[in-house]
């Protein structure tokens, strides 16, 4: 337990640096750059991390056949190369896609070869989440921790560099970003040690359609979370809008707290396990998932309220005068930053109970129905893209509550 814990503690510490680096490159690219280009940086920030967000399954998949290899005092076989080479593939087909002229010029607003820079780094997020899966399924936690950190150190370090050498234009500053993606150049000899090329093979098309599927669903995911500012610009064609730089700008400060999200969300899968053996559990649990719904929506519009009222001041003290946003626009983000927290935490309950047909098509709700509030919805492009982030986590998460509560209830009759 002990050993347990210093590594939760390893790799815990790990994400709260990285995030806090990333965090303070948004803040450094907003301050540096102009809030038309922010808007267009964001746009191309959110491809990148949308791709990265897209291959999180590889790593998962890598992870478990390396804890079993591990367990077995084995090397990871090579269904665990298969799973990159799949991943890297439907990324760099993805990417080539984004390059297609009216695609590129709207997520890029006519700067196409940041549409390059997001393949390269799509491509390079692809090995680097195989490697960082099989250092942590072979319980190689502070190499596991070292590449988390160096990936987001790389990208401030570079940007530093770009702010001695004044070099803070649009494209370099995208490019500082893409370095991260190849923080794996720096572990791949230790993963290479961890991996067997000539067994452990798995047919091709089996493989294929569970990493196609699974990199669909946290694709869903990445467009309203990372990617939210490529899905305004794709389906709007106003990338280079300086409002949207403002408002992107508030998105960051509101999505915070989602952060720390992830240790709980570790945690929700085997609390659902160890609660839903029994009846009494199963109780609880139930009691516990109405309580929580019912927290979120207090929380969401005591959120909204303050967000109301100091959020423009709190953006502008981040960013700058120039980040000008209105007070009900970042009330919306609010309160879409909690429901699409008990979203996720709703999702966790709905995977601890082997349920992913029903988890992806809660997030299809949820990306559905935000990119139908930016296509149909009447009003300008900030209207329309607060709305879409306020209307769907709203109807995810009652459709995710509907899943899980409907399973409970179904539960505990069956235990009567």
């Amino acid at each position: 337990m002990k050993t347990l814990g210093r590594s939760l503690g390893t790799v815990s510490a790990a994400l709260l640096v990285g995030t806090a680096l990333g965090t303070l490159l948004q803040i450094g690219s907003g301050r540096l750059l102009s809030t038309s280009d922010f808007a267009v940086f964001n746009g191309y920030w959110g491809v990148l991390f949308a791709f990265g967000a897209a291959v999180g399954p590889i790593e998962q998949e890598v992870s478990r056949l390396s804890a079993h290899a591990a367990l077995r005092g084995e090397r990871t076989g090579f269904a665990a190369v298969q799973t990159a080479l799949a991943g890297g593939v439907v990324v760099a087909l993805a990417g080539l896609l984004t390059l297609v002229p009216p695609i590129g010029d709207r997520l890029f607003s006519g700067h196409s070869v940041l549409g390059l820079v997001a393949l390269a780094g799509g491509i390079g997020f692809a090995v680097q989440v195989t490697v960082r899966g099989l250092l942590i399924g072979h319980d190689h936690v502070r190499a596991y921790g070292g590449i988390v950190v160096v990936e987001a150190a790389a990208r401030v370090l570079v940007v530093g560099g770009l702010l001695v050498a004044g070099l803070t234009d649009l494209v370099p500053m995208s490019v500082a970003v893409a370095v991260g993606s190849f923080a794996w150049l720096f572990f791949i000899f230790s993963a290479g040690k961890t991996v067997s090329t000539r067994e452990g093979a798995e047919p091709w098309g089996p493989l294929v359609r569970r990493v196609v599927v699974l990199m669909f669903g946290a694709a869903l995911t990445a467009s309203v979370l990372t990617g939210y500012p490529a899905m305004v610009n794709l389906l709007t064609g106003d990338g280079a809008n300086p409002a949207l730089g403002a408002l992107f700008a508030t998105v960051i400060v509101a999505r915070a707290p989602l952060l720390l999200l992830q240790p709980v969300q570790a945690m929700a899968v085997p609390l659902v396990v160890r609660l839903s053996q029994d009846e009494s559990g199963a109780n609880r649990l139930r009691a516990l998932l109405v309580k929580g719904v019912a927290g979120a929506v207090v929380l969401g519009g005591l959120g909204a309220v303050v967000g109301w009222f100091i959020g423009p001041w709190l953006v502008r003290t981040v960013y700058g005068p120039g980040y000008v946003v209105t007070g009900w626009a970042v009330a919306g983000l609010a309160w879409s930053s909690v429901l699409l927290g008990a979203t996720l935490l709703l999702a966790a309950v709905l995977v601890a109970r082997k349920q992913a047909g029903l988890v992806l098509v809660v997030w299809a709700v949820v990306a559905g129905s935000s990119a139908a509030t930016l296509l149909f919805w009447p009003g300008d492009t900030v209207t329309r893209a607060v709305l879409g982030l306020a209307i769907a986590p709203t109807i995810g998460a009652a459709c995710a509550c509907a899943f899980v509560l409907h399973r409970g209830v179904n539960a505990a009759n069956q235990h009567g």
